[in-house]
């Protein structure tokens, strides 16, 4: 039996896994700075994270389900691969002569996004974690 504090609890932890990916490339990315044909890379988290969340927050009664009229045929398969990140290779970056398209700016810039991104998802934890606290603890005091 898994236990879960809120519905929006394990959105933030995959929220907080995708941001640790993302600080992981951008590291990747600076120090191959100077790897020749080196292309940088970033990831799409959250795209996957906004379906899952659609799918968290939905009301169970308004999803349409697939009729089966003949016992032989297959059940339904939910798009699966569909919510998962997607580590793409960054376009429209000036590639240097070394052809490696790698901008310290836009790495630093990008690293400093997701660490505020990262400092509000673990804050946000802290409070859903606070709350239930609280609510434990008034209900062992009556």
């Amino acid at each position: 039996m898994s236990f879960q504090i809120s519905k929006s609890h394990n959105l933030m932890a995959k929220g907080l896994n995708g941001r640790a990916l993302r600080q992981k490339l951008i590291s990747s990315n600076i120090s191959n700075i100077d790897t020749p044909f080196y292309k940088a890379r970033d990831i799409d988290f959250e795209s996957a994270l906004i379906k899952e969340s659609q799918k968290v927050f939905a009301n169970e009664g308004k999803k349409l389900k697939m009729a089966k009229t003949n016992s032989m045929h297959l059940d339904a398969l939910d798009d699966l691969s569909a919510n998962k990140a997607t580590i793409y290779l960054r376009d429209g970056h000036m590639a240097r002569n070394d052809a490696n398209t790698v901008d310290l700016d836009i790495e630093t810039t990008e690293m400093s996004k997701n660490a505020i991104m990262f400092s509000a998802l673990t804050n946000a934890l802290k409070k859903d974690s606070m709350i239930f606290k609280s609510v434990i603890e008034a209900s062992s005091k009556v």
